[in-house]
């Protein structure tokens, strides 16, 4: 407990298993991605006292890690915010980069006036901004307060954590901002969205409907289906990575929403190992999206661009990076043995198990369409990266700067080798990770009156995830030796056959022909938008040249966000033509004013 500066002002600071759990993420990744950013600032402009800002970015999501109270909470969250905006303005001059900053920073204070009003409600009926308070009265709260308190804290910590439809901002930010910049705010920065909604549901209030749960899944199911389809349109590398970060909060959140629903179904044991999914999952998230975030800032740094159109090749010249980079993909598509799979399957238990204890056919069909829609979003994320990696690494150099690239230094390698080595290692042991992540949550959020914790469903088997290490080199080998084994081997080297003609650039499959399927089928959910231009030779009807330009045009987007811009623009401009800047025209709304007030005193 710190007194403030005002009179009866203090700041309290409370630090349990959870907090501790989130600060550990923060701290270890916010330490690599330091690291990398003394080495990749040598290729980007930055302004005095960026690192000093970077710090007490870092520092502020301890402090909403370990506050209090509201007050402190409050504190520390608009520091991170504010703070965080001022990163995302490092390259300024840009347009593109302060509107994403602006839209980022409405966003994220819209997200703060839901934060607020509840926990406004929270302290009314409490008496105090104490949090320990808010979970003492939490029995006692009214049914319908509590379900209001629950969707304006699901609205605020939503928009912070990139969940869709509330997730606009973090697209565009995300890609704009410097490397380990965005490695920070798409590694851990959203998952304090994660928390608050943690510390909401399970510490805050007590245990809820099961719709509560419900929409959480649901909203979930969006941001990972449409998280992932959006990815795989794009072809701006941090860009398709930022939206990843939408994906990977959808897995989360299948984690929280099966948590919520089993909590009040009564099923303790479910509560458990879905929790433990979530967590483990934002631990493992953290590790690979900076991972990768690093690697799309080394090929930005080596090559001067992130367009995958203009990559290729990059193997060769930027060895350590690309084998850094696929273990990052590997991991983010959730292929064993790495930690992106452990915390998958994980998840895919908790909402199986729950959806066949749960007696109600209703209540047990929603947790089953759920992993139905984790199932889809693990092959489109296979998909994505696939073409992220081979688009950008293999095949031959698609322009000049590519093929003149070099491998960065060893203060960029160096980190991204680190998270690479700790993505094989959090899957290996996942079974221990997972028990220590269950002890450090508090006993009151995560019952433990079923099965101890580990990497195996209630009723389910056990998979040992270093076993399958073992497995799978064990038949590559196999595969390689087997053959000679059978008989003498001849080998003979020619260049790839191309009917007859040498092998160009021109040749390779695009990012866009590579997403291209995927985008028909699902095209009326992504709207993808084709402008093509012709142009004929002067005074001729001969074809000179035709442009053909295809994007998408996401749906909230189009149909919500641009919607109703364009009906605030418009009140705003009947609002300018009032204020008009007559002194006539002034005293006329005066003494409308005043009769009306008259009227209104009789």
């Amino acid at each position: 407990m710190l007194t403030g500066p005002l009179p009866g002002l203090v700041l309290t600071w409370q630090i349990d298993g959870l907090s501790a759990f989130f600060a550990l993420v923060i701290l270890s990744i916010s330490a690599v991605t330091g690291i990398y950013a003394l080495g990749n600032g040598r290729h980007h402009a930055s302004f005095p006292g960026s690192g000093g800002l970077y710090v007490l970015f870092v520092f502020a999501m301890l402090g909403v890690v370990v506050a209090g109270d509201a007050f402190t909470f409050l504190i520390a969250w608009e520091t991170m915010s504010l703070v965080s905006f001022a990163l995302v303005l490092t390259e300024h001059r840009r347009e593109e980069v302060r509107r994403a900053a602006w839209v980022y920073v409405v966003m994220t204070h819209t997200a703060t006036a839901f934060i607020v009003s509840a926990f406004l409600l929270l302290a009314r009926g409490s008496g105090s901004l104490v949090f320990a308070e808010w979970t003492a009265h939490a029995s006692a709260s009214d049914a319908g307060i509590a379900s209001v308190i629950f969707v304006l804290g699901l609205v605020g910590f939503g928009t912070k954590a990139g969940m869709i439809p509330l997730h606009i901002w973090l697209p565009q930010a995300h890609p704009v901002a410097p490397a380990h910049v965005s490695a920070l705010m798409s590694g851990v920065m959203i998952k304090l969205g994660i928390y608050g909604l943690l510390r909401l549901s399970f510490d805050w209030l007590a245990p809820g409907p099961a719709w509560w749960g419900a929409l959480i899944l649901g909203l979930g199911a969006a941001s990972a289906v449409l998280g992932v389809l959006y990815a795989l349109m794009e072809h701006d590398l941090k860009r398709l990575l930022a939206y990843h970060s939408v994906e990977n909060i959808g897995i989360i959140l299948f984690g929280v929403g099966a948590a919520v629903m089993a909590r009040a179904l009564g099923l303790g044991a479910i509560v458990a190992l879905a929790l433990s999914a979530a967590l483990f999952h934002v631990a493992n998230h953290a590790t690979f999206k900076a991972l990768l975030f690093m690697g799309a800032g080394a090929i930005d740094s080596a090559v001067g661009t992130r367009d995958l159109e203009r990559l290729g090749g990059l193997v060769r010249r930027m060895p350590f990076t690309a084998l850094s980079f696929l273990v990052g993909s590997a991991a983010i598509s959730a292929l064993p043995p790495l930690n992106g799979f452990a915390s998958e399957w994980l998840t895919f238990q908790s909402l199986l198990q729950l959806g066949r204890l749960a007696e109600e056919p209703q209540t047990a069909l929603l947790p089953l369409l759920a992993g139905g829609a984790l199932a889809l979003t693990g092959a489109l994320a296979v998909a994505c990266f696939v073409k992220a990696f081979g688009v950008s690494f293999l095949a031959l150099p698609r322009s000049t700067q590519a093929a003149a690239a070099r491998e960065v230094g060893a203060l960029e390698l160096i980190p991204m080798a680190t998270l690479a080595l700790l993505c094989i290692a959090l899957g290996l042991a996942a079974v221990p990770v997972v028990t220590a992540i269950g002890s450090l949550v508090p006993a009151a959020m995560l019952p433990h009156d079923g099965p101890a914790l580990g990497l195996a469903a209630p009723a389910g088997g056990r998979l040992v995830l270093p076993g399958i290490a073992l497995a799978l080199p064990t038949f590559g080998a196999l595969a390689l030796l087997l053959p000679r084994l059978l008989g003498p081997v001849r080998a003979r080297v020619a260049e790839t056959w191309a009917c007859g003609i040498a092998l160009q650039p021109v040749h390779e499959y695009t990012a866009m022909a590579f997403a291209k399927p995927i985008r028909l089928m699902f095209r009326d959910i992504v709207r993808p938008v084709r402008d093509i231009g012709v142009v004929h030779r002067s005074g001729t009807r001969f074809v000179a040249s035709v442009h053909y330009r295809s994007h998408i045009a996401p749906i909230f987007e189009r149909y919500v966000y641009e919607a109703l811009t364009d009906r605030l623009v418009a009140m705003a401009r009947v609002v300018r033509t009032l204020q008009n800047g007559s002194l006539q025209t002034y005293l006329a709304y005066l003494f409308a004013a005043l009769l009306v007030a008259l009227v209104l005193a009789r």
